[in-house]
């Protein structure tokens, strides 16, 4: 079921005829800029070091602290912004901070200059995905909200499967800065296609504030805003992990890339199946897709050490969480109801929280239960996730058009 349009008022954004293909496009190929922009780093990690004179672990510090502001300034900025600055004009915005973020990166002398270009790209970040789903509910027809989330959003995936290895490549062949002076260059032209392609909307320059309180207030959004970082939580458990995964599951090491393809490349196919789904049947899709998830976390310790085993549930893990992005999206935007902006970006925040405890969680995991069964480690927040979602039939995850017949 599509996220409802706001309630009728003198204010409120007029319900589109069509879908904006080339706008949706242009989103998609800022998303898959913004991912790629998030995940290089950790591929050129020995590249990045050699060249500033730092040990390996300190330029871990480049995602930290990228998470990190995402963490502190997502929902305030958004906030302070979104009821001042048109929503277009906010995107381009943020796409010109990441191609001036991927600059300063790149001719940082130093790693303490690199940190402060990735802290701009960090807040870049959170201010696009919290302005970025509002916006698409706001210029897609309120039936069609889950297919163009599914477009958007296949940047993330695609990002995963082909931005981060070719970056990573291109890092190794060339240098790492070359790396980050193409992708500021990719968002420099893609800042002119958005001022040219995307639609804008109706913007009142007094209006209040996105209400955090109010969003709270909404029945459904603390499930979701719970729910969705488990998920995430339970994922990047696994994905940080994944090379001494695989290595004590006896397949060689190659395959710790191979694997990472699949997971990005089935993630398309899962974002395609919601772009079908999520806006007719988004409660059983839901279910369905974590069920499966925890299924192929369960499975891996068992069936994960020969080659076909390890890549079918794979590919079974990145078609479900391709597809659980999409309904989460759209159930935080229908659950906020008119304030669903503010309910979006309390999804950012928590999400970043999944992602970093996650991280902590798999190491935990790694040094007390042994490579082989971080899977299971991270079978155990999806398997909670489920559990918020089962109970929360009424509001949260409520059942689809076709699904109350």
């Amino acid at each position: 079921m599509a996220a409802p349009a706001p309630p009728p008022t003198s204010t409120s954004t007029p319900t589109p005829a069509r879908i904006p293909w080339a706008g949706l496009l242009v989103l998609a190929a800022i998303g898959f800029t913004a991912v790629t922009t998030e995940l290089l780093p950790s591929g050129l990690l020995p590249q990045i070091s050699h060249d500033l004179g730092v040990e390996e672990s300190a330029v871990g510090s480049l995602t930290a602290a990228y998470a990190a502001v995402i963490v502190v300034t997502a929902l305030p900025l958004s906030r302070f912004l979104s009821s001042r600055v048109p929503r277009k004009g906010l995107l381009i915005a943020t796409v010109l901070a990441f191609a001036l973020s991927n600059v300063l990166l790149a001719l940082a002398p130093n790693l303490g200059l690199a940190v402060g270009a990735r802290l701009l790209g960090g807040v870049a970040h959170g201010l696009l995905w919290s302005t970025m789903a509002p916006y698409v509910a706001r210029i897609v027809p309120a039936r069609s909200v889950g297919k163009g989330m599914a477009i958007v959003f296949s940047g993330n995936s695609i990002a995963m499967a082909i931005g981060a290895p070719i970056g990573t490549m291109m890092g190794t062949a060339l240098s790492w800065r070359t790396s980050f002076l193409v992708l500021a260059g990719v968002a420099g032209l893609l800042a002119l296609l958005a001022a040219y392609l995307l639609p804008a909307v109706p913007h009142s320059a007094g209006k209040a504030a996105p209400s955090l309180r109010g969003a709270l207030a909404q029945p459904g959004v603390i499930a979701v805003a719970t729910a969705w970082p488990l998920l995430l939580l339970a994922h990047f458990t696994l994905f940080t992990y994944i090379a001494p995964f695989i290595a004590a599951s006896g397949l060689p090491g190659s395959t710790t890339g191979i694997s990472l393809s699949v997971v990005g490349a089935f993630g398309l196919v899962g974002i395609w199946i919601a772009g079908i789904t999520a806006d007719s049947w988004p409660r059983r899709s839901l279910l369905a897709a974590v069920a499966v998830l925890v299924a192929a976390f369960v499975l891996l310790p068992v069936l994960g050490g020969t080659l076909v085993g390890n890549l079918a549930l794979m590919a079974v893990w990145g078609a479900a969480f391709g597809a659980m992005g999409i309904y989460n999206q759209a159930a935080i935007l229908r659950a906020g109801g008119e304030h669903r902006d503010a309910a979006n970006g309390l999804t950012v925040v928590t999400i970043q929280l999944g992602i970093a405890v996650g991280a902590v969680y798999g190491a935990v995991a790694l040094t007390t239960a042994g490579a082989l069964l971080v899977p299971l480690a991270a079978a155990i927040p999806a398997a909670a996730a489920l559990a918020v979602a089962i109970a929360s039939r009424r509001n949260g995850y409520p059942a689809g058009p076709r699904e109350k017949r």
